[in-house]
């Protein structure tokens, strides 16, 4: 598939029709492995006006994704590999729900769809987790709201703090639904 790099993690499909075979992933694998923010995606849509957005997503387990919502979006994620837990806040930053996916399918599911806007993150279970993330468009910059209870990227101290703490607040946690 004809790709063009709009970055060290960021690629976007040429092609009216696109596929993604091993080739693409083997690529996507190693981009979010060499990235500084330890993921990298494939934009399968052209352009960040598209009302539909389709992404391949690789993310390793140590990258950190602040807690976040989407106004006026819904997301799904289809695990293609690995294993992933979505946490779900209130506005205080309590977890509300866990959602235990893996790609392996078995007991877990390997699909879930956010149709409201929660704050939520990531914690990636699996050495390398790589997904099919679907949303609405278009996509603006600054349109995601940031939960002011957990640090922002750039506060490397910070964030290994609190994802030190979420991780205990999250095997604490019984409301699982998988």
């Amino acid at each position: 598939m004809n790709l063009q790099k709009r970055s060290e993690s960021v690629f976007v499909a040429q092609s009216a029709i696109s596929q993604i075979t091993k080739r693409e992933l083997t690529m996507l694998r190693e981009a979010a492995r060499t990235s500084p923010r330890r993921r990298a995606r494939i934009n399968l849509h052209s352009d960040d006006d598209d009302l539909l957005h389709e992404m391949i997503i690789a993310i390793a387990r140590d990258s950190y994704i602040r807690p976040h919502r989407h106004p006026g979006k819904s997301e799904s994620f289809h695990l293609i590999e690995g294993a992933v837990d979505v946490v779900v806040f209130d506005d205080a930053g309590a977890i509300t729900q866990i959602v235990s996916l893996d790609a392996r399918g078995g007991e877990a599911p390997f699909y879930y769809r956010m149709s409201r806007s929660l704050f939520h993150t990531i914690i990636v279970r699996s050495e390398l987790l790589v997904m099919h993330e679907v949303t609405n468009g278009p996509f603006r910059p600054n349109a995601a709201v940031y939960a002011p209870f957990a640090p922002a990227e750039e506060e490397s101290g910070d964030v290994a703090a609190y994802t030190a703490e979420l991780m205990i607040r999250v095997a604490a946690h019984g409301n699982r639904a998988s």
